[in-house]
């Protein structure tokens, strides 16, 4: 879709509204149902492909892509990224899932034309889907520089050795690529040198997906994290991006974006929270009086409002500032929204859980899986302590320097 045949904002927010409630909310227990009946729980559940289908035909694909591909700005994103975080699993109808939006990017940014047309097109058409493979279970990955996979050349190849872990998307039947991370020059002096990234098809001899892991219980499938081992794995040297050594750098220039998508998500899951609350206030009593007439149930009614805005504004000025200077010079407000957003979310989830008291924990009301997906966002992308460092370290420089 080229921006000049795009509708506006306004109506690509009405479009996927009406959307969400025509086909979204009233499949949500029928797409669990179908889940539940897969003799595979990482296969196809079949509804999603019909509802890829019907979102194909009403023009809400791709939403995701970046302004310098045709597409919208990060702030012109956060409202529709925002819409579709109020059902998990909904962003994939649209195309606009993680980790397969930052990979698409990875593509459009760094890949030559064959890579792109062997793997960015079918990815574009839903066709397929794909991993990002950076976490490592022997060390501490918060600090990518550790990553201790093996990327060696070998003649007109490389050969990849390594285990990986909570990697989105690895146990999914439908993925095909993998990007893996992992040290071509580990002897560099230069620790950001050391590393590059390599595509790796899944059915590549000697990957294997060891496991599906869980979070809090959840196995997030059909799409998963799961552990993977690159045992001897032999790769094209086409296969490398950018180049040896542009690891870091490709990371880099991935992850940004992606953060403030995952936030812009969590806001969706804890505004739905509240509202699911608020109707519960009313209709439940407790001591003679409706839990809405109880101050302490007012208070966190409140504060959940106030919390919720106040991540949204610095969500959409995080977006607005990566749009203005790019993501490295917005890395500031990128970090204060990665600390604050995930954070926020689980608070609010909490809250509005236990207004609906032991059901809030239950499968019935989406509050439980959404608290998980804000608690394992605490660790994604950067753990919180990551962040508040390098955002301190900012700081400093800027106002002590």
């Amino acid at each position: 879709m080229n921006k000049a045949d795009m509708p506006s904002v306004d109506q690509l927010i009405d479009r996927l509204e009406s959307f969400m409630d025509k086909h979204i909310y009233p499949n949500e227990d029928r797409y669990q149902e179908q889940l539940d009946a897969l003799e595979d729980r990482f296969s196809t559940v079949p509804l999603m492909e019909e509802l890829k289908a019907k979102a194909k035909a009403e023009g809400l694909w791709n939403l995701w892509m970046p302004r310098d591909h045709g597409g919208l700005s990060n702030e012109e994103y956060c409202p529709l990224a925002e819409i579709m975080g109020r059902v998990l699993w909904s962003p994939e109808v649209f195309n606009c899932n993680a980790p397969d939006t930052g990979n698409m990017e990875v593509f459009m940014k760094y890949g030559t034309e064959a890579q792109k047309e062997e793997w960015l097109t079918p990815l574009l058409e839903g066709e397929i889907r794909s991993s990002y493979c950076m976490t490592e279970p022997d060390v501490a990955s918060s600090d990518a520089t550790n990553v201790k996979t093996l990327i060696k050349k070998e003649g007109s190849d490389y050969i990849v050795n390594g285990r990986k872990w909570f990697i989105t998307n690895a146990p999914y039947e439908r993925t095909k690529i993998l990007i893996v991370m992992g040290k071509s020059d580990p002897e560099n002096t230069n620790r950001h040198l050391q590393q590059s990234q390599i595509l790796v098809p899944k059915d590549t001899p000697g990957v294997k997906v060891i496991r599906a892991l869980t979070t809090l219980g959840y196995d997030d499938a059909p799409l998963g994290h799961a552990e993977v081992l690159f045992e001897n794995v032999r790769v094209p040297a086409e296969n490398i991006l950018l180049g040896e050594g542009r690891g870091f750098e490709i990371a880099q220039g991935r992850l940004g974006p992606g953060r403030i998508h995952h936030c812009m998500r969590l806001i969706g899951s804890a505004q739905r929270a509240l509202e699911f609350a608020c109707r519960r206030a009313t209709e439940r009593e407790t001591f003679g009086r409706k839990l809405a007439e109880h101050q302490s149930v007012l208070e966190d009614l409140a504060k959940s409002f106030n919390e919720i805005e106040q991540a949204r504004l610095l969500t959409l000025k995080t977006a607005r500032k990566i749009d203005d200077v790019g993501a490295k010079d917005a890395r500031d407000l990128i970090a204060a929204s990665k600390i604050t957003v995930p954070l926020m979310a689980q608070t609010v989830i909490d809250r509005c859980m236990q207004i609906h008291g032991a059901g809030g924990l239950t499968g019935d009301y989406p509050m439980a899986e959404a608290f998980n997906y804000a608690r394992w966002c605490r660790q994604a992308d950067g753990p919180d302590q990551v962040h508040m460092m390098s955002l301190g370290k900012q700081l400093i420089r800027r106002y002590a320097g």
